[in-house]
């Protein structure tokens, strides 16, 4: 059986305040079109179809009509929901959608109810796990703990459960939203660390013969059946170096994998340039990026009259400009940027505490606390959210 694997659509999104519909609706005409001519079974989409959750109209509007072209080309499609998305909203319809082959999985309940699809080879059960927030689905998968493993731990024992009350020839696909170890982080993903915790290890998905992963945005392989398909369209500048791409992935009759990358179309590449300002607008090394969409980090030692403008002259579609002046190697000093640069807003925290006390930092029971209240204003927005 040939799947498509995608994720992280993230509809209504922009880069640095210019919009990527045009570029997102590119995308799904790309998929359509992959998803026909390559004769796919099924289309795998594992969460964060949109970026928020009350997503622009143009956004539903896109969705919509995507929805309607996978179902005129016969084309099954399994979809969960990620922690952008509201499952309620997403979710909305989705007895009579799934009439038409689109398959939406946003209720923790439904975790081990599978999509069965079928070959010559026999059936292949299809588990959607929707973005499981661990404090507010703890409950009702009966779980001491309020964590990502735990929750995904208990859900995967449901599917498990159901997979081995099935013939065994049944062969079965995952899809689920979650920061599995191993995988690598970009700048654009929202934190879903709980209590300190985000990653999940691989072996939670022991027994299924292929895992569709989403919410990390760069495509990688975490095992040969547990992956990440990534985002098709990049949506910082951390995701520069990425290249965008979709898994055609198959299963044999023994449920053995074989995994395709199929180029997304790039819409306008991404270059992040640094140098002093002068160098940037005569460095004839700096033509092929003319095109691109440009992150310049200038690194003059006195911020520089008119920077964007000037920049803009050379590099139209300029966005961001970052200032790391040149320092005297003996200055320690950096930006707050720089320093902040990667870090969760748990660690921003302690780092502030620490900042005011003069060096020293919360000792574990501060930490629980903050840790605490970061959880808390998550799961007041998630549950706002619907």
């Amino acid at each position: 059986m040939r799947f498509l694997h995608t994720s992280d659509w993230h509809l209504g999104r922009s880069l640095h305040r210019v919009s990527m519909l045009e570029a997102q609706a590119a995308f799904l005409d790309h998929l359509v079109a992959t998803a026909r001519a390559r004769e796919v079974d099924a289309v795998l989409v594992a969460g964060d179809v949109y970026d928020r959750a009350v997503p622009p109209l143009a956004a539903v509007e896109l969705f919509d009509r995507a929805l309607h072209r996978l179902a005129d080309a016969g084309v099954p499609t399994v979809m969960i929901s990620g922690n952008h998305d509201s499952a309620r909203r997403l979710g909305v319809g989705a007895g009579l959608i799934e009439r038409a082959g689109i398959h939406l999985r946003t209720d923790p309940a439904g975790c081990a109810t599978p999509v069965v699809l079928a070959d010559a080879h026999g059936d292949v059960a299809c588990y959607g796990l929707p973005y499981l927030e661990p404090v507010l689905v703890k409950d009702d998968f009966r779980v001491d703990k309020a964590r990502h493993e735990t929750v995904l731990a208990a859900a995967m024992e449901q599917v498990r459960a159901d997979l081995a009350a099935r013939p065994t020839s049944t062969r079965s696909v995952v899809l689920a939203h979650a920061f599995v170890g191993g995988g690598k982080a970009s700048d654009s993903e929202r934190d879903i660390t709980v209590g300190g915790v985000a990653a999940v290890p691989a072996e939670t998905f022991h027994g299924v013969d292929y895992v569709a992963l989403g919410h990390l945005h760069g495509c990688q392989t975490i095992t040969g059946r547990v992956r990440y398909s990534g985002s098709p369209l990049a949506y910082s500048f951390s995701e520069a170096t990425h290249r965008k791409t979709t898994w055609l992935v198959e299963l044999d009759a023994e449920g053995s994998v074989t995994a395709e990358r199929i180029d997304c179309p790039v819409p306008r590449p991404l270059a992040r340039l640094s140098g002093r300002l002068a160098e940037l607008l005569e460095d004839p090394a700096h033509e092929r990026h003319e095109d691109a969409f440009v992150e310049a980090t200038l690194t003059d030692p006195v911020r520089p009259a008119e920077p964007m403008a000037r920049l803009a002259a050379r590099f139209p579609h300029v966005l961001s400009i970052v200032f790391a002046p040149e320092r005297d190697p003996q200055d320690s000093a950096v930006s707050y940027a720089q320093r902040m640069r990667g870090r969760s807003d748990v660690e921003i925290a302690e780092d502030f505490v620490t900042h005011v006390r003069g060096g020293t930092g919360p000792d574990e029971d501060e930490r629980t606390v903050l840790r605490a209240a970061f959880d808390e204003v998550r799961i007041a927005g998630a549950e706002a959210a619907g």
